[in-house]
Protein backbone atom coordinates (compact mmCIF):
# COMPACT_ATOMS: atom_id res chain seq x y z
CA UNK A 1 0.00 0.00 0.00
CA UNK A 2 1.38 3.52 -1.27
CA UNK A 3 1.73 6.51 1.06
CA UNK A 4 -1.50 8.40 -0.44
CA UNK A 5 -3.35 5.33 -0.30
CA UNK A 6 -2.69 4.51 3.64
CA UNK A 7 -3.45 8.08 4.30
CA UNK A 8 -6.85 8.05 1.96
CA UNK A 9 -7.89 5.13 4.18
CA UNK A 10 -7.01 6.84 7.21
CA UNK A 11 -9.33 9.54 6.54
CA UNK A 12 -11.72 7.47 5.78
CA UNK A 13 -11.89 5.60 8.93
CA UNK A 14 -12.24 9.10 11.06
CA UNK A 15 -14.67 10.44 8.98
CA UNK A 16 -16.83 7.46 9.54
CA UNK A 17 -16.16 7.41 13.17
CA UNK A 18 -16.71 11.05 13.51
CA UNK A 19 -19.24 12.18 11.20
CA UNK A 20 -22.42 10.95 13.26
CA UNK A 21 -21.66 13.32 15.94
CA UNK A 22 -21.52 16.43 13.33
CA UNK A 23 -25.03 18.38 13.18
CA UNK A 24 -26.99 20.93 11.04
CA UNK A 25 -27.85 23.81 12.75
CA UNK A 26 -31.09 25.68 11.14
CA UNK A 27 -32.10 28.88 13.09
CA UNK A 28 -34.07 31.99 11.31
CA UNK A 29 -33.54 30.60 7.88
CA UNK A 30 -29.61 30.52 8.15
CA UNK A 31 -27.72 27.34 8.66
CA UNK A 32 -24.39 26.34 9.96
CA UNK A 33 -23.38 22.94 11.89
CA UNK A 34 -22.59 21.60 15.24
CA UNK A 35 -20.85 18.58 17.09
CA UNK A 36 -22.82 16.56 19.66
CA UNK A 37 -19.76 16.97 22.86
CA UNK A 38 -22.49 14.63 25.09
CA UNK A 39 -24.87 11.77 24.48
CA UNK A 40 -27.21 13.34 26.43
CA UNK A 41 -28.44 16.62 24.22
CA UNK A 42 -25.45 19.00 24.20
CA UNK A 43 -24.39 20.45 20.79
CA UNK A 44 -21.69 22.99 20.48
CA UNK A 45 -21.90 25.68 17.81
CA UNK A 46 -20.62 29.20 16.75
CA UNK A 47 -22.51 31.89 18.68
CA UNK A 48 -23.33 33.99 15.06
CA UNK A 49 -24.91 30.69 13.77
CA UNK A 50 -27.76 30.39 16.85
CA UNK A 51 -27.63 34.06 17.78
CA UNK A 52 -30.66 34.97 15.54
CA UNK A 53 -34.35 35.20 16.96
CA UNK A 54 -36.19 32.42 16.22
CA UNK A 55 -36.88 28.83 17.19
CA UNK A 56 -33.44 26.84 16.42
CA UNK A 57 -33.29 23.06 14.68
CA UNK A 58 -30.97 20.55 14.96
CA UNK A 59 -30.54 18.17 12.24
CA UNK A 60 -28.96 14.95 13.72
CA UNK A 61 -27.33 12.09 11.55
CA UNK A 62 -29.41 9.89 9.86
CA UNK A 63 -31.52 13.46 8.66
CA UNK A 64 -33.50 13.72 11.93
CA UNK A 65 -34.44 16.95 13.11
CA UNK A 66 -35.44 17.87 16.29
CA UNK A 67 -36.13 21.18 18.33
CA UNK A 68 -33.08 22.57 19.87
CA UNK A 69 -32.57 25.37 23.16
CA UNK A 70 -30.19 27.75 23.13
CA UNK A 71 -28.41 27.16 26.49
CA UNK A 72 -25.87 29.89 25.99
CA UNK A 73 -23.34 32.05 23.77
CA UNK A 74 -20.39 33.63 23.83
CA UNK A 75 -19.53 36.85 21.40
CA UNK A 76 -15.97 37.04 22.70
CA UNK A 77 -15.17 33.49 21.20
CA UNK A 78 -18.13 33.02 19.12
CA UNK A 79 -18.69 29.79 21.00
CA UNK A 80 -22.41 28.71 21.77
CA UNK A 81 -24.15 25.43 23.49
CA UNK A 82 -27.49 23.98 22.73
CA UNK A 83 -29.63 21.25 24.39
CA UNK A 84 -31.96 19.01 22.58
CA UNK A 85 -34.29 16.74 23.78
CA UNK A 86 -32.62 13.45 22.67
CA UNK A 87 -30.70 10.80 24.28
CA UNK A 88 -27.61 8.28 23.61
CA UNK A 89 -26.95 10.28 20.74
CA UNK A 90 -22.68 9.38 19.17
CA UNK A 91 -20.54 12.48 20.87
CA UNK A 92 -16.82 13.36 20.55
CA UNK A 93 -15.13 14.73 23.08
CA UNK A 94 -13.06 18.46 22.95
CA UNK A 95 -8.90 17.97 22.95
CA UNK A 96 -6.86 19.96 25.59
CA UNK A 97 -3.78 19.21 23.25
CA UNK A 98 -2.32 22.39 21.59
CA UNK A 99 -1.51 22.11 17.91
CA UNK A 100 1.62 22.59 15.84
CA UNK A 101 1.69 24.48 12.65
CA UNK A 102 2.33 21.65 9.60
CA UNK A 103 -0.58 19.11 11.07
CA UNK A 104 -2.85 17.62 8.91
CA UNK A 105 -6.50 18.17 9.84
CA UNK A 106 -10.05 17.30 8.91
CA UNK A 107 -12.77 19.84 8.78
CA UNK A 108 -16.63 18.02 8.42
CA UNK A 109 -19.90 19.88 8.48
CA UNK A 110 -23.34 19.70 7.40
CA UNK A 111 -23.87 22.45 5.65
CA UNK A 112 -27.27 23.38 3.95
CA UNK A 113 -28.47 20.33 4.52
CA UNK A 114 -25.52 18.71 2.97
CA UNK A 115 -24.67 15.97 5.21
CA UNK A 116 -20.91 14.90 6.19
CA UNK A 117 -19.38 17.62 3.82
CA UNK A 118 -15.60 17.02 4.44
CA UNK A 119 -12.42 18.71 3.89
CA UNK A 120 -8.52 17.70 4.50
CA UNK A 121 -5.72 20.36 5.00
CA UNK A 122 -2.98 21.46 6.79
CA UNK A 123 -2.65 23.99 10.05
CA UNK A 124 -0.34 26.74 8.64
CA UNK A 125 -0.84 29.31 11.43
CA UNK A 126 -1.83 29.68 15.49
CA UNK A 127 -2.57 32.42 17.62
CA UNK A 128 -4.62 34.39 15.02
CA UNK A 129 -7.05 37.30 15.36
CA UNK A 130 -9.25 38.23 12.99
CA UNK A 131 -12.55 41.06 13.03
CA UNK A 132 -15.35 39.92 13.82
CA UNK A 133 -19.12 41.33 13.28
CA UNK A 134 -20.42 43.72 16.17
CA UNK A 135 -17.05 45.21 16.26
CA UNK A 136 -15.57 42.16 18.52
CA UNK A 137 -12.34 40.60 17.44
CA UNK A 138 -11.76 36.80 17.75
CA UNK A 139 -8.59 36.17 19.52
CA UNK A 140 -6.23 33.09 19.24
CA UNK A 141 -7.79 30.97 16.08
CA UNK A 142 -5.92 28.15 13.89
CA UNK A 143 -5.82 28.95 10.50
CA UNK A 144 -5.69 26.14 8.15
CA UNK A 145 -5.83 25.80 4.48
CA UNK A 146 -8.95 22.96 5.39
CA UNK A 147 -11.86 24.56 3.21
CA UNK A 148 -14.38 26.21 5.93
CA UNK A 149 -17.34 26.08 3.00
CA UNK A 150 -20.58 27.80 3.84
CA UNK A 151 -22.70 26.36 6.51
CA UNK A 152 -19.68 24.84 8.17
CA UNK A 153 -19.28 27.25 10.72
CA UNK A 154 -19.53 25.16 13.74
CA UNK A 155 -18.42 22.18 12.99
CA UNK A 156 -15.15 20.18 14.29
CA UNK A 157 -11.77 20.35 13.16
CA UNK A 158 -10.38 16.91 13.95
CA UNK A 159 -6.66 16.04 14.15
CA UNK A 160 -5.09 13.30 12.55
CA UNK A 161 -6.07 10.95 15.34
CA UNK A 162 -9.55 11.99 15.14
CA UNK A 163 -9.61 14.09 17.54
CA UNK A 164 -11.65 17.65 18.11
CA UNK A 165 -8.78 20.31 18.09
CA UNK A 166 -11.05 23.23 17.08
CA UNK A 167 -14.34 24.90 15.95
CA UNK A 168 -14.88 25.86 12.29
CA UNK A 169 -15.94 29.42 12.57
CA UNK A 170 -14.72 31.18 9.50
CA UNK A 171 -13.39 32.05 6.70
CA UNK A 172 -11.96 35.05 4.43
CA UNK A 173 -13.97 35.22 1.11
CA UNK A 174 -11.63 36.75 -1.01
CA UNK A 175 -8.95 35.08 0.42
CA UNK A 176 -9.55 30.92 -1.03
CA UNK A 177 -7.28 28.22 1.79
CA UNK A 178 -7.83 30.47 4.51
CA UNK A 179 -9.87 29.41 7.47
CA UNK A 180 -10.07 29.78 11.32
CA UNK A 181 -11.17 27.73 14.22
CA UNK A 182 -12.01 28.22 17.46
CA UNK A 183 -8.73 25.93 18.89
CA UNK A 184 -10.90 22.87 21.16
CA UNK A 185 -8.91 23.93 24.44
CA UNK A 186 -10.86 26.88 24.42
CA UNK A 187 -14.21 26.02 23.24
CA UNK A 188 -13.89 23.15 26.11
CA UNK A 189 -13.89 25.74 29.46
CA UNK A 190 -16.33 28.54 27.31
CA UNK A 191 -18.94 25.32 26.68
CA UNK A 192 -18.96 24.36 30.47
CA UNK A 193 -19.35 27.73 31.60
CA UNK A 194 -22.38 28.25 28.87
CA UNK A 195 -23.74 24.57 29.90
CA UNK A 196 -23.86 25.77 33.65
CA UNK A 197 -24.02 29.51 33.80
CA UNK A 198 -25.89 30.55 30.06
CA UNK A 199 -23.02 33.28 29.59
CA UNK A 200 -19.45 33.94 30.44
CA UNK A 201 -19.00 36.35 33.11
CA UNK A 202 -15.58 37.75 32.89
CA UNK A 203 -13.91 39.64 35.99
CA UNK A 204 -11.97 42.76 35.07
CA UNK A 205 -8.28 42.97 35.65
CA UNK A 206 -7.69 46.40 34.16
CA UNK A 207 -4.77 45.33 31.61
CA UNK A 208 -4.48 46.27 27.52
CA UNK A 209 -2.38 42.90 26.69
CA UNK A 210 -1.47 40.79 23.55
CA UNK A 211 0.24 37.42 23.41
CA UNK A 212 4.21 36.89 21.90
CA UNK A 213 6.68 34.66 21.64
CA UNK A 214 9.39 34.53 24.32
CA UNK A 215 12.93 34.59 23.46
CA UNK A 216 15.44 31.95 24.69
CA UNK A 217 15.82 33.35 28.41
CA UNK A 218 12.48 33.97 28.82
CA UNK A 219 11.13 31.06 27.53
CA UNK A 220 13.70 29.25 29.74
CA UNK A 221 12.71 31.27 33.19
CA UNK A 222 9.27 30.48 31.97
CA UNK A 223 9.12 26.97 31.41
CA UNK A 224 7.56 27.48 27.69
CA UNK A 225 7.31 29.77 24.85
CA UNK A 226 5.04 32.34 24.79
CA UNK A 227 3.77 34.45 27.29
CA UNK A 228 0.82 37.52 27.26
CA UNK A 229 2.81 41.08 27.49
CA UNK A 230 0.95 44.02 29.28
CA UNK A 231 0.82 46.88 27.16
CA UNK A 232 -1.56 49.33 29.21
CA UNK A 233 -2.55 49.65 33.08
CA UNK A 234 -5.54 50.99 33.76
CA UNK A 235 -5.08 53.36 37.03
CA UNK A 236 -6.67 52.51 40.55
CA UNK A 237 -7.37 48.96 38.77
CA UNK A 238 -6.84 45.70 40.12
CA UNK A 239 -3.87 45.56 37.82
CA UNK A 240 -3.04 48.56 39.16
CA UNK A 241 -3.30 48.18 42.86
CA UNK A 242 -1.19 45.26 42.59
CA UNK A 243 1.57 46.80 41.21
CA UNK A 244 1.74 45.97 37.58
CA UNK A 245 3.23 47.62 35.04
CA UNK A 246 3.12 47.59 30.93
CA UNK A 247 5.98 45.88 29.59
CA UNK A 248 5.29 43.22 32.18
CA UNK A 249 5.49 39.15 30.99
CA UNK A 250 2.96 37.36 32.24
CA UNK A 251 3.79 33.63 32.15
CA UNK A 252 1.48 31.68 34.61
CA UNK A 253 -1.83 32.78 36.83
CA UNK A 254 -2.81 30.63 39.70
CA UNK A 255 -0.20 27.66 38.74
CA UNK A 256 -1.40 27.53 35.20
CA UNK A 257 0.40 28.51 32.32
CA UNK A 258 -0.61 31.70 30.54
CA UNK A 259 0.79 31.33 27.11
CA UNK A 260 -2.31 33.36 25.70
CA UNK A 261 -4.92 35.92 26.52
CA UNK A 262 -7.26 32.49 26.54
CA UNK A 263 -5.07 31.23 29.36
CA UNK A 264 -5.46 34.16 31.06
CA UNK A 265 -9.23 34.31 30.69
CA UNK A 266 -9.79 31.07 31.63
CA UNK A 267 -8.30 31.63 35.23
CA UNK A 268 -9.99 34.70 35.71
CA UNK A 269 -13.39 33.10 34.86
CA UNK A 270 -13.27 29.93 36.66
CA UNK A 271 -11.61 31.11 40.09
CA UNK A 272 -14.50 32.65 39.91
CA UNK A 273 -13.65 34.94 43.09
CA UNK A 274 -10.42 35.42 45.10
CA UNK A 275 -6.98 36.58 44.85
CA UNK A 276 -4.85 35.09 41.73
CA UNK A 277 -1.35 34.33 41.97
CA UNK A 278 0.54 35.87 38.68
CA UNK A 279 4.00 35.09 37.83
CA UNK A 280 5.67 37.46 36.22
CA UNK A 281 8.95 38.36 34.29
CA UNK A 282 9.89 42.01 34.31
CA UNK A 283 12.92 42.96 32.35
CA UNK A 284 13.75 39.35 32.81
CA UNK A 285 13.53 39.27 36.37
CA UNK A 286 10.78 36.81 38.08
CA UNK A 287 8.40 37.95 40.34
CA UNK A 288 5.18 36.91 42.21
CA UNK A 289 2.06 39.76 42.14
CA UNK A 290 -1.19 38.85 44.16
CA UNK A 291 -4.34 40.55 42.01
CA UNK A 292 -8.07 40.19 43.26
CA UNK A 293 -10.27 40.84 39.96
CA UNK A 294 -13.13 43.53 40.10
CA UNK A 295 -16.47 41.72 39.42
CA UNK A 296 -17.42 41.90 35.39
CA UNK A 297 -17.89 45.24 33.91
CA UNK A 298 -19.28 45.57 30.59
CA UNK A 299 -16.00 46.06 29.21
CA UNK A 300 -13.49 43.42 30.82
CA UNK A 301 -9.96 42.91 30.31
Amino acid sequence: MTGLQALSRDVADLVARAAPAVVGVEQGGGQGSGVVIAPDGWVLTNAHVARGRGPVRVRLSGARVVAAERAGGDDRTDVAVLRVDARDLPSLALSERRLSVGELVVAIGNPLGFERSVTLGVVSALHRNLAAPRGAVLEGLVQTDASINPGNSGGPLLDAGGAVVGLSTAMLPWAHGIGFAVPAHTAAWVASVLMREGEVRRPFLGIAARGEDLDARDAALAGHGRGVRVLEVVEGSPAGRAALRPGDLLVAASGSPVQTLDDLQRVLVLARAGEIDLAVLRAGRPLRLAIRPDPPRAAAA
